[in-house]
C-alpha cells in the first residue's frame, strides 16, 4: 500500500470516527496514535510527541486563556448590558434597528474577545429576548445572532488568527490588522441586508413605539458613557500592541486586567463570580488545549505520510490552475466544518495547504483572512455547523432547530459575497499590515 492511499485511509478513518459522535480530541488523537504505531512501531510515538511538545513550547499560546478569561469576565462585568440598552434607545426608532444594535454590539464584543462563543452566549440572553418581546421575526434575529457572533474570529484580536500565525509562521500584528477592513465589511454587509429587509417587510423588525423612544435629550447622550469602557478595552490591549508599546502576550494581559478592572468599579465582580470566571476559563481552555494536542499529533503523522506531497500533487496534476486550486481549499474547509471546530480544522489542513499557497505565489497574510471567513460561513452552514448547535443549546424552546437552519441562509450568502470581494481586492486584507509595518 502507497502511503498516499495510507494518508487517505487515515482521513476517511478519522471522518468516520467523527460520525459516531465521540469527542473530538479522542477521535482525532486516537487515529493519529494508532497509525503512528502501525507505521512506525514503538519509535512512532516520537513524531507526535515532539509536534505537541511544539506547541507548548509556543509563547504566544499564553493568550488563549487569556482572551476566554477576558470573555467570561466581560460578561461578568455587564458591560454588554449597558451597551445593549444604549443601541436600544438609539437605534430603536429605525425598522430593523435593533437588530442593527445587536450587529454592531457582537462587532464590539469581537474587538474585545475574539471568540465567537461570547458574542452567542451574551446574543441569546440580552439581545434574542429584547427583539422577540417587541415582535422581531424570530427566524430573521436567529440568524442575525449567529452571524453577529461569527464576526469574534474575524475582528481582532481573533483568536483563530493567533492560531493560524502559529500554524503559517506569520506574524500575529499583521493578521489582526488584515482582519480589520474584511471584519468592517461583513458588518456593514449584515447592517445593509437589515435595512433593506425591514423596509421591504416592515413587519419583521418594528420599529420602537414613541412611548418606548420617548427620552429627554441629556439622557440619551448619557446613555453614550457606556461606549466609554468598551473603547478603553480595545485602546489598551489591541491600540497599545499595534503602537508597539506592548507585546502580543502582554496586550492580553492588559485587556484582561482593563475587564476586571471595569467589572470592580461598576461593582459588580465578587468573589464567587470571580472564581466562577476562572472555572469556567479553565475548563474551555482545557477543552481547546486537548483538541490542538491532538490535532498536532494527527497532522505530525499525516505529514509524515507525505500528505503534503500527495495533496500538492492532486491540486496541480489535474489542472485546476491557482484560482481553481484556491476555490478547492475553501470548499474543503466549508465541508470539514461541518463536522470539525475552526481549532481542529486549522490544525489538520493549514500545515498542507499553507506551503501550497505560498509555492503558487498567494500572500499568507492573505490567505488566514480567505480561511477566517470561510471558517465563518462553515459556523453557519447545516446540518452540524458549529454555531448551529450552540444556538439551539441556548435560544428559548420557542426558536426549533428548523428555525435556526432557516435563519442562517441569508447570511451564509453574505458571508460567500465578502469572501468573493476579498479574493477579488486583496488590498482589502493586505493594505492596513502593509502599511503600520512599512511605518
Amino acid at each position: 500500500m502507497t502511503y498516499e492511499l495510507m494518508a487517505i485511509l487515515m482521513f476517511m478513518s478519522m471522518i468516520t470516527m467523527l460520525l459516531t459522535g465521540r469527542h473530538i480530541y479522542a477521535v482525532i488523537g486516537g487515529v493519529a496514535t494508532i497509525f503512528s504505531l502501525l507505521l512506525w512501531g514503538k519509535g512512532g510515538s516520537g513524531l507526535p510527541f515532539h509536534a505537541v511538545f511544539s506547541l507548548l513550547n509556543w509563547y504566544p499560546l499564553l493568550t488563549l486563556p487569556i482572551f476566554i478569561f477576558m470573555g467570561y469576565m466581560f460578561s461578568k462585568a455587564g458591560i454588554a448590558d449597558d451597551l445593549y440598552r444604549m443601541m436600544h434607545v438609539w437605534f430603536g426608532p429605525v425598522r430593523g434597528g435593533l437588530a442593527i444594535g445587536t450587529i454592531v454590539l457582537m462587532s464590539v464584543i469581537a474587538a474585545m474577545n475574539g471568540l465567537s462563543v461570547a458574542g452567542m452566549a451574551i446574543g441569546t440572553s440580552i439581545a434574542l429576548p429584547e427583539m422577540l418581546k417587541r415582535k422581531y421575526d424570530k427566524v430573521m434575529v436567529t440568524g442575525v445572532i449567529q452571524a453577529g457572533s461569527s464576526l469574534g474570529i474575524m475582528i481582532p484580536p481573533s483568536v483563530v488568527l493567533v492560531l493560524y500565525g502559529m500554524i503559517a509562521r506569520q506574524p500575529v500584528g499583521r493578521l489582526w490588522l488584515a482582519g480589520v477592513f474584511p471584519g468592517l465589511l461583513l458588518t456593514g454587509l449584515f447592517i445593509v441586508y437589515i435595512l433593506i429587509r425591514a423596509f421591504i417587510q416592515p413587519d419583521i423588525g418594528p420599529a420602537l413605539s414613541k412611548e418606548e423612544r420617548t427620552m429627554p435629550l441629556k439622557e440619551k447622550l448619557e446613555l453614550l458613557l457606556a461606549g466609554i469602557p468598551p473603547v478603553l478595552i480595545i485602546f489598551m490591549m489591541s491600540g497599545l500592541f499595534f503602537m508597539g508599546v506592548t507585546s502580543l502576550v502582554e496586550s492580553s494581559a492588559v485587556g484582561a486586567v482593563s475587564v476586571t478592572l471595569v467589572a470592580l468599579y461598576k461593582k459588580r465582580l465578587d468573589w464567587k463570580g470571580f472564581m466562577d470566571v476562572l472555572v469556567e476559563t479553565l475548563s474551555v481552555s482545557c477543552m481547546f488545549m486537548w483538541v490542538i494536542l491532538a490535532a498536532l499529533a494527527f497532522g505530525a503523522v499525516f505529514d509524515g505520510l507525505g500528505a503534503v506531497h500527495a495533496i500538492k500533487n492532486l491540486f496541480l496534476n489535474y489542472g485546476f490552475g491557482k484560482w481553481g486550486i484556491i476555490l478547492m481549499m475553501q470548499l474543503s474547509y466549508i465541508l470539514m466544518g461541518m463536522f470539525l471546530d475552526d481549532t481542529a480544522m486549522l490544525i489538520i489542513v493549514a500545515p498542507l495547504y499553507v506551503p501550497l499557497i505560498i509555492e503558487l505565489g498567494f500572500s499568507p497574510i492573505w490567505y488566514g483572512i480567505l480561511y477566517t471567513i470561510t471558517c465563518q460561513i462553515a459556523y453557519l452552514t447545516p446540518p452540524f455547523g458549529y454555531n448551529l448547535f450552540l444556538m439551539k443549546a441556548m435560544a428559548p424552546k420557542e426558536i426549533t432547530l428548523s428555525d435556526i437552519y432557516r435563519s442562517v441562509w441569508p447570511f451564509v450568502g453574505l458571508m460567500i459575497l465578502g469572501l468573493v470581494i476579498v479574493m477579488i481586492f486583496p488590498d482589502l486584507a493586505t493594505w492596513l499590515p502593509r502599511l503600520v509595518y512599512k511605518n
